[in-house]
């Protein structure tokens, strides 16, 4: 097989001839079709996540087909199409897995991080953390839904039903399926981007956004729930100023920047500000369930396996809109 992998922080990915992964007791490996570049990405290579001490294969927006079938797996089937996330392994017996909340487990694996990922040819996964994809879709277009779409997910979910106007800070992979979303349950979507990007302002309502401006602005009326998908934390007080009393802002990313002082009246009146730690695999089940429901359109701009640099520092600097996605 051949992969994408960062040796050490802060260097470009090599590319690397590696034997084929055999899976072992409860595990299966893809013949990956896609994976998708997700700015969690970015925060492995650039460091901003503390590095795990090994060399490794980034990515965790993975769709492919079974190719190999290890001891014990029972439920899915040779070239069977699924699709493997983010979180790839909990303990199972800790507190938080014994109470629903196995995104928080004590003991986990993280596709791409602790355990290699999707920039490869070929990927080792447990079979109960893998989601069966069905047949005809496309792989590119599937594979932003395994991390932006299932973040995005939760994070909406977290805003709560009742929020019926939501702000999203930050429009790229994520923000532009869960609008969609957003959308189709009959909420009202106000997209923040970098100040003065008309080009991603005019995206955002192409999606169904009543109302899109830049970051260092106001909208146009006070919101229930604001979603932070971008990793700056000097947005969080900005959410805070755009929310009304009561309001939520959820904090999605799994990396922020250092959030600045602010004035304790920008919380007060039962304001909140929460965050979004990786996802259950419900969250899986029932965002895919949806998926076809909505008709959620990805834009995607693919990228050849050896270009993963390209894509990763074309995510950096904001050069496409969307997600970016490589193709073996």
């Amino acid at each position: 097989m051949y992969a994408m992998r960062l040796l050490a922080p802060h260097t470009p990915l090599q590319w690397t001839e590696l034997p084929d992964p055999t899976p072992g007791p409860g595990q299966i490996r893809v013949k990956v079709g896609a994976c998708g570049v997700c700015r969690t990405d970015l925060h492995v290579v650039d460091a901003d996540l503390p590095f795990p001490g090994h060399a490794l294969t980034p990515g965790h927006e993975i769709v492919g087909r079974i190719d190999a079938i290890g001891p014990n797996v029972e439920g899915l089937h040779m070239g069977q199409r699924v699709g493997i996330p983010w979180l790839g392994h909990t303990c199972g017996c800790c507190h938080y897995c014994e109470t629903d909340h196995e995104n928080l487990c004590d003991h986990p694996l993280f596709t791409g991080y602790t355990r290699d990922g999707g920039y490869a040819t070929m990927a080792v996964a447990d079979a109960h953390f893998t989601f069966p994809l069905p047949d005809g879709d496309d792989d590119v277009a599937t594979a932003p839904l395994l991390c932006a779409g299932l973040i995005g997910w939760r994070s909406l979910v977290m805003a709560g039903k009742e929020a019926r106007s939501i702000g999203l800070y930050g429009f790229g992979a994520a923000a532009h399926i869960i609008a969609q979303v957003a959308v189709w349950q009959g909420r009202s979507v106000y997209a923040f981007t970098r100040p003065g990007d008309t080009k991603t302002q005019e995206f955002a309502r192409s999606l169904g956004c009543i109302w899109a401006g830049g970051s260092d602005e106001l909208p146009p009326e006070q919101l229930d729930a604001t979603i932070i998908f971008a990793p700056v934390g000097a947005l969080v007080p900005a959410a805070l100023k755009a929310v009304h009393k009561a309001g939520r802002v959820v904090c999605a990313g799994i990396h922020m920047s250092e959030i600045p002082a602010f004035s304790y009246d920008l919380l007060w009146e039962e304001r909140q500000i929460v965050s979004v730690a990786n996802l259950t695999r419900q969250d899986g089940i029932d965002f895919l369930e949806l998926v076809p429901r909505v008709g959620i359109r990805t834009t995607t701009t693919p990228y050849p396996l050896k270009e993963a640099n390209r894509a990763l520092d074309d995510l950096r600097h904001g050069r496409f809109e969307g997600a970016a996605v490589l193709v073996p």
